[in-house]
């Protein structure tokens, strides 16, 4: 998966899918998002669940953790390591999602420049993104290093053509189960392993290259180019 995604539609169109019963603790505001070209570092809209209901807040999209300041912070996590390795140990019990609207990849055009493409469901719903981080819990201050990473699997059929890695994306009941506090963690280990939507459910499509500057951003930049 490479750096960059959209996030546009308001926080309400993305829990309204999820039926959540619980109050919605909303951080961040009734306005549509608007980010149509999110980059690494951007703050984003992140979903975890907490026994007052489900809390919406902005988080950086990035984390390390406080041994690794040699390295840059890693925006996603390989779904193969995540649950046992040493690098997200800390931030493994801290399940989240991000909500997106599509994500961006690119291929090489064959002219010495890239080609980006855009990857959205082909029932234009929300796309949930299963995530861990490092974020304020109950009554615990933000931090400066808080932040998040998306977990990412191999692709599989067409989606392999335009890159090897997308987001584990889990359906509804799947979204509720995952951020769950009480689900176990073997059994979260389980659901992104093995139960993230498939290549079949997405659509993809050229771009204008225009999305390759982060400060470009506009409903335009997700319209399809012949």
């Amino acid at each position: 998966m490479c750096g960059r995604l959209s996030q546009y539609r308001g926080i309400h169109d993305f829990v309204a899918v999820l039926s959540i019963p619980d109050v919605l603790i909303n951080h961040i505001g009734d306005q549509p998002l608007a980010h149509y070209n999110a980059a690494p570092t951007t703050q984003l809209a992140l979903l975890h669940l907490e026994d007052d209901g489900v809390h919406a807040d902005l988080q950086r999209w990035g984390w390390r953790p406080q041994w690794a300041k040699d390295r840059a912070a890693p925006i996603n996590a390989r779904v193969e390591k995540v649950a046992h390795g040493p690098f997200f140990r800390a931030i493994w019990p801290h399940r989240a999602i991000c909500p997106v609207d599509n994500w961006f990849e690119w291929v090489d055009a064959g002219d010495g420049t890239r080609q980006p493409w855009l990857i959205r469901r082909r029932d234009r719903g929300p796309i949930f993104c299963a995530a861990i981080g490092q974020f304020p819990i109950g009554s615990a201050m933000p931090r400066d290093d808080d932040g998040f990473v998306i977990i990412t699997a191999d692709s599989a059929g067409g989606m392999v053509d335009i890159h090897d890695r997308r987001p584990v994306v889990l359906s509804a009941e799947l979204t509720r189960e995952w951020l769950d506090p009480a689900t176990p963690r073997e059994r979260a280990e389980q659901m992104v392993l093995l139960q993230g939507d498939d290549s079949d459910v997405f659509e993809w499509y050229r771009v204008s290259k225009a999305v390759g500057n982060a400060r470009n951003q506009g409903a335009e930049l997700i319209e399809a180019i012949t």
